[in-house]
């Protein structure tokens, strides 16, 4: 009797085990049986690391290292620019960014800080509630303008003279909205590339917005704006324009449009100072492996804020052109390029210590992403 029952037992048990295991291997499944239910198994959180480094080699004709945009200013060295890794940890509805980035590249983005936090490019946390609508709170890169830090993302390796004249990054909070074909953020934030404000300074806010608008696949266009007082209390606002155009598979176009106003308080805000600029970058690929960019830039800074000729003048224009290779084989990038700036003023100093209205300079640019 006793014998019986242990063997019933022993196979009741068998019998659950065995539902068991055929139930959890079903409900990763696409598929079940008629008389099973089908069950969903919730997506894991995932976890995606990327990353990049670049280096590169420039040659001024100058002889000097007279550069007065961001990033390259050597002459005839081998320098880094950046090595970098983001880190992005995403659910349904919450997605978090860690982007670290460490080298000269990064210390120039992050000006304002000091030790370990300049290596911080990114960090962020949004949360969707919705398909159509995200919040976000941390700090992030700028949306104004058409060139970004990270050196893989651009084609040409120098960085144009309104990229170099900010913003870099925002601190705050924001809120983007998704309407059909059309992208709508706002939010509040520091003042501009501050993610920390020091006792000596003005602890303002800012209004930063952006406008999208992609009617299609290969034609989309951005509106940019940032205002409001910055950390000496000036009153600052920028409008920003960039269109991006695919005109076919080998050619594809690029436009940027900027204009900064300010007003300090020294002046009792009565003066005005504004610079602008303007960018064309024409982009050819005749291979997958192969590309061509001509940049070519127009920036004015009449009232001299931004632009210091080395004559003493008070401000200058300057026309730029860029024409950089672009040769991939998998993740890596070799860029050679050569640049010419020519100023309205004496902006550029020889090695014999005379001036000069234009520069010149060629660079060889290693890059690699993952």
């Amino acid at each position: 009797m006793l014998r019986n029952i242990t063997l019933a037992l022993i196979a009741t048990t068998l019998s659950v085990s065995g539902w068991a295991q055929t139930t959890a291997t079903t409900t990763t499944a696409t598929t079940t049986t008629d008389t099973t239910r089908t069950l969903t198994a919730a997506p894991a959180p995932a976890l995606t690391i990327t990353g990049s480094a670049d280096l590169y080699y420039r040659y001024d004709f100058n002889k000097t290292n007279t550069d007065l945009t961001s990033f390259t200013s050597s002459h005839d060295q081998f320098k880094l620019g950046m090595a970098s890794v983001k880190l992005e940890h995403k659910t349904a509805k919450l997605d978090v960014v860690a982007d670290l980035g460490f080298g000269p590249r990064a210390q120039e983005f992050t000006y304002n800080d000091d030790g370990i936090v300049q290596a911080i490019k990114q960090l962020y946390i949004s949360y969707s509630p919705a398909d159509w609508v995200k919040f976000t709170g941390g700090t992030w890169a700028t949306h104004i303008g058409y060139e970004v830090l990270d050196a893989y993302a651009n084609r040409n390796y120098s960085m144009s003279y309104m990229f170099t004249n900010g913003p870099f990054s925002h601190t705050g909070v924001r809120a983007d909205f998704t309407v059909g074909k059309s992208s709508i953020m706002i939010g509040v934030s520091n003042p501009t590339d501050w993610r920390s404000i020091p006792g000596d300074k003005q602890n303002n806010k800012n209004l930063i917005a952006q406008y999208s608008f992609a009617p299609n696949d290969n034609l989309k266009f951005f509106l940019n704006y940032v205002g409001g007082k910055d950390a000496d209390d000036n009153k600052v606002h920028q409008y920003d324009l960039v269109v991006n155009a695919k005109v076919s598979g080998l050619f594809s176009l690029g436009v940027n449009g900027t204009v900064n106003r300010s007003n300090a308080p020294a002046e009792d805000y009565d003066a005005g100072h504004t610079w602008w600029g303007g960018a064309l970058y024409l982009n050819l690929d005749p291979k997958p492996w192969f590309g061509l960019t001509l940049r070519s830039e127009y920036f004015s800074d009449k009232d001299g804020i931004k632009l210091h000729p080395v004559d003493g003048a008070a401000g200058a224009k300057v026309f730029a052109n860029t024409l950089s290779l672009n040769l991939k084989a998998d993740g890596f990038t070799f860029i050679p390029e050569f640049r010419y700036d020519h100023g309205s003023q004496e902006l550029f100093t020889k090695k014999d210590g005379t001036n000069t209205k234009s520069g010149a300079s060629f660079i060889f640019a290693a890059i690699y992403s993952f």
